[in-house]
């Protein structure tokens, strides 16, 4: 059995990651699937806001993931989302920022304007985003 796994992160306007990695955590919608070299096949969709990470020989990385899919071969993950950041590229205090503001916008649903769905993914999302940053 190989020592590593290639892991493909890719969203609809780039890809983020096509690296050999000997461990990936993936936030499944149905929780996090830790997947190692010679892992069973399988498919699962990715929650709407989730934090993915990965071990490479340069060490541990982070990625806020929103949404999509991954598919998981013996040899190769493959990861499809909707969007994603490197935690690198994401601003804490914004990211805090929309966090709060996203909170506050689900505490002052009352069946007005604001659509239930959307306010919640707004707050997975910058929930998401926080954690990433702050691994």
């Amino acid at each position: 059995m190989a020592d590593t796994l290639l892991l493909e992160v890719v969203a609809p306007e780039r890809s983020l990651v096509e690296e050999q990695v000997s461990e990936v955590q993936v936030p499944a919608l149905d929780g996090f699937i830790g997947v190692l070299p010679g892992h069973a096949p399988l498919l699962s969709e990715l929650k709407p806001g989730g934090v993915l990470t990965y071990r490479a020989a340069s060490g541990e990385k982070t990625l806020a993931i929103y949404g999509g899919f991954v598919e998981v071969l013996p040899d190769r993950v493959r990861v499809l989302a909707d969007a994603a950041e490197r935690k690198e590229e994401i601003d804490l205090e914004d990211a805090r920022r929309r966090l709060r503001e996203a909170m506050a916008k689900l505490g002052e649903m009352h069946g007005e304007a604001i659509d239930p769905a959307v306010a919640l993914a707004e707050a997975l999302r910058a929930q998401a985003r926080v954690e990433a940053a702050e691994k």
